[in-house]
């Protein structure tokens, strides 16, 4: 059957169920997809504090200081970070501050060390700490150089949705908001299996028609930049009688398979044939170039089968466009697409109308925007592994766009590491 990117995976999609949940220290959960909201169980920041070193001080008591009259002011003591130090400060008084320190509660201003001057000796030097008295060299308002407890995030204010991913920043707000533990999806089991009589391993000797074979390293590769290791990275030879029984092994055991070659209609097609048994998979022709044959569905044992192309860039591309969404679905992820951004093509194309073009691109920073230029060369995309190998992103040509002409704006996304 044929159909389009879109709707081929709206169907993977459609046929997938997020993975069982566990609860993990919030250390252990960094790349995990949150399972359920989490709400701050204190406020952020905990107490009203010092976002300056200097002094904290009553406001009224400088509203009129200036580099030409500077105010005086008594020093009582000092509130360093981690003090839990509550001093008094009476009118004319002030206390040295460190950054984040809790706000004395008779203080509603901090001047940063910067505006004053530090008695040395018998003389007065700008910038410098100082102990009985210091002068101060600007006004403040109330509430300057405060940051005010809750302004970040109030306790009990929700600090992430569920389906959020939990990159490093994220993970470092829920320990700020007093997160201890967190439920989140775990992550799948995911076997790679290379196919292909051909294909040979690093080193091994090779004769006519035969080729290193790439794609384990390249899906493995690709599932690593995904936060998931694969459990097993296998090559298989074109034999379809042994590969259905691997894939009804697999299917038991392991929650997606990730094959490479042997969808195509030929008669030594292997994973098409091997498939042909399993009722929950489909063979479908998608409107896109490369990467127009595939296959998927869930195998009888429960896992999902993702059978992509063999030629290298397809491989990658099917991946990008199906395996890549399918996963981060199945951890519950809410959004499962890349960032579209918009590049000024540096050179023209031929596109392939009716079809969506993926092309690997080279995007770079130009002096008014972002600019892309083909990384394969376009005679024969699908196996250009050598100029994939340098790309940084894909163009995404409509389908009824047809060319891209040196200049206009093309659509693309970013990939990798």
């Amino acid at each position: 059957m044929s159909t389009t990117v879109e709707a081929h995976r709206a169907w993977i999609l459609g046929a997938l169920e997020p993975l069982p949940v566990r609860s993990l220290p919030l250390a252990e959960a960094h790349g995990r997809t949150l399972a359920e909201e989490v709400r701050a169980r204190n406020a952020i920041p905990l107490w009203d504090n010092s976002a300056m070193d200097g002094y904290a001080l009553r406001a009224a008591d400088v509203a009129g200081a200036s580099a030409e009259t500077p105010v005086e002011l008594r020093l009582t003591g000092e509130v360093p970070a981690g003090s839990a130090e509550d001093p008094a400060i009476a009118p004319g008084e002030a206390v040295r501050i460190m950054t984040g320190a809790p706000l004395p509660g008779d203080a509603d201003a901090v001047v940063p060390v910067e505006a004053t001057q530090g008695r040395r000796g018998s003389g007065w030097d700008a910038g410098a700490w100082s102990d009985g008295a210091v002068r101060v060299l600007r006004a403040v308002g109330p509430g300057a150089n405060v940051r005010r407890r809750g302004e970040d995030t109030p306790a009990g204010g929700r600090i992430a949705a569920a389906g959020s991913p939990l990159p490093a920043a994220r993970l470092a707000a829920l320990a700020a908001a007093g997160v201890e533990r967190l439920r989140v999806r775990e992550r799948p089991r995911v076997v790679v299996l290379a196919t292909g009589s051909e294909l040979r391993g690093p080193g091994e000797a090779l004769r006519r028609g035969q080729i290193p074979e790439s794609n384990s390293l390249l899906i493995a590769g690709l599932l690593r930049e995904l936060g998931i290791d694969a459990v097993e990275v296998r090559r298989s030879a074109d034999d379809a009688v042994s590969l259905a029984g691997t894939l009804r092994e697999l299917g038991e055991r392991c929650d997606a398979v990730v094959t490479t070659g042997g969808v195509g209609p030929g008669t030594h097609d292997v994973v098409r044939i091997a498939a042909e048994q399993e009722p929950g998979v489909r063979a479908v022709r998608v409107a896109m170039r490369p990467g127009q044959l595939q296959c998927a569905g869930r195998l009888a044992g429960g896992a999902f089968l993702f059978a992509l192309p063999g030629n290298p860039v397809s491989a990658a591309v099917s991946f990008e466009l199906f395996v890549r969404p399918a996963l981060l679905a199945m951890q519950g992820r809410s959004d499962t697409g890349r960032l579209r951004l918009s590049a000024r093509a540096a050179e023209g194309w031929r596109g392939a109308p009716g079809r969506l073009q993926v092309l690997p691109v080279v995007v770079s920073q130009g002096g008014d925007g972002l600019l892309c230029v083909p990384a394969v060369n376009l005679r024969g995309v699908s196996h250009a592994v050598g100029g994939h190998g340098g790309a940084n992103g894909y163009a995404l040509v409509e389908a009824e766009r047809g060319d891209v002409a040196s200049g206009e704006d093309v659509p693309v996304i970013l990939v990798g590491a």
